[in-house]
């Protein structure tokens, strides 16, 4: 936290307030040496340790250390490099490099700022062993998160999703670590009517119709107990579907643009019109950094780029984008209990941390392919054979993932 003994910072405690109140607050300090106008003081000074979000903590914007859980995984390690990139922080990165989990998706990174360290959090030992002492913030990413497979099975989920996140909240209490944060789905809230007009927000009640879903589900609600029954400073964040570099083939968009390159058939479920709200990752991350500087304790918030689209939509501008036929869509049996809809409200984190995606659509997915066509020995790796063998119990031998 900043500093400001005897009342020499004056200027970096005035950067919390307002033009006009940094001028009285200024003339106020100047002429306060007798500490007359002290009831003056302690009014502002209130002020600025509540902060101008009413009550929002504000880390050190040169934090020393910071403890991300699933940081080899996509959103983790898009994470990882977008803060390595914008801030002066220390990273470490906690992994247990599951199928999804890449070391190489942490190539070319700062490694004086990154320490990754392989490890289950579900292991408690191996999360205390590698917390440091002076950790700010414990951002979560770690997840099972494939619906899926979570149909396939759900031991997995439960184990990650819910110890896993109990035990972190444990070592931060342990450890003293100042704030949590949550990175969490709108699939907690289940599924919207096929109506423009109806958006999921903080409110929203939950309705998880998938084991994923209920698996993170309970996560949050363990979350929600340790602010208030231990007072642990906690955030909570949920966004939609994301796409971007470095996102395991599994996945809607990855595995359209990986068959796609190479004109294999794109299995579609059902009709196809079930409706997404995409948001580019590194949009994502931003916002996430941004609760966890500026975020209320105890607060959720909906992240949402305002970009519902069908998912036969979603391959339609694919396909568009790579010059490549419709012909390849290929519509596959519906996945159990598929949720039709989701779209988030995200009014509250525009306006209570001003936060606004830097991609559209069109920029984003133009990104993301030239991502993936620039990186094809990644694809490769990544679609192994265990994966060969996920993709056809998964969607039949009629489509090939070769």
């Amino acid at each position: 936290m900043r500093s400001h003994a005897n009342g020499k910072n004056v200027d970096g405690l005035i950067d919390y307030f307002d033009s006009h109140v940094k001028i009285i607050l200024k003339r106020a300090l100047v002429s306060s040496c007798g500490f007359e106008n002290h009831w003056f003081l302690i009014t502002m000074a209130c002020f600025w340790f509540l902060g101008p979000n009413g009550g929002a903590v504000q880390l050190n914007n040169k934090m020393q250390e910071l403890f991300v859980t699933g940081g080899a995984g996509f959103i983790g390690s898009a994470f990882v490099r977008t803060l390595l990139d914008e801030t002066d922080w220390h990273i470490t990165n906690f992994d247990a490099l599951t199928y999804a989990g890449n070391l190489d998706n942490l190539k070319d990174i700062d490694s004086s700022r990154h320490h990754f360290v392989h490890g289950n959090i579900t292991d408690a030992g191996a999360v205390l062993a590698a917390l440091p002492e002076g950790t700010e913030a414990i951002v979560n990413f770690a997840a099972e998160s494939h619906v899926d497979r979570s149909i396939t099975s759900a031991a997995e989920f439960l184990q990650t999703n819910i110890l896993g996140t109990q035990v972190l909240l444990d070592a931060a209490r342990a450890r003293g670590v100042k704030r949590f944060i949550q990175v969490s789905t709108d699939e907690v809230m289940g599924s919207l009517p096929e109506d423009e007009n109806a958006y999921f927000t903080e409110q929203s009640a939950f309705a998880p119709n998938s084991p994923y879903a209920a698996s993170k589900a309970a996560a949050e609600h363990l979350v929600r107990a340790a602010h208030h029954t231990f007072g642990l400073d906690t955030v909570i964040t949920r966004c939609g579907n994301n796409y971007g570099p470095r996102q395991f083939p599994e996945k809607f968009l990855p595995l359209a643009i990986s068959n796609a390159l190479n004109e294999d058939p794109i299995p579609v479920y059902g009709d196809g019109r079930n409706v997404r709200d995409w948001i580019y990752v590194d949009d994502h991350c931003r916002a996430i950094m941004l609760a966890m500087e500026k975020g209320k304790s105890g607060a959720v918030y909906n992240v949402g780029a305002r970009n519902e689209r069908r998912n036969i939509d979603v391959v339609g501008s694919l396909l568009d984008a790579l010059g490549k036929p419709r012909s390849l869509i290929n519509f596959v049996k519906d996945r159990p209990g598929h949720d039709r809809r989701y779209a988030m409200d995200p009014r509250l984190i525009e306006s209570e941390l001003g936060w606004r995606p830097r991609e559209t659509w069109e920029t984003g997915l133009k990104k993301t392919i030239e991502w993936y066509q620039q990186n094809t020995r990644w694809i490769e790796r990544t679609r192994s054979g265990a994966y060969q063998d996920y993709y056809r119990a998964q969607y039949g031998k009629e489509v090939s993932a070769t």
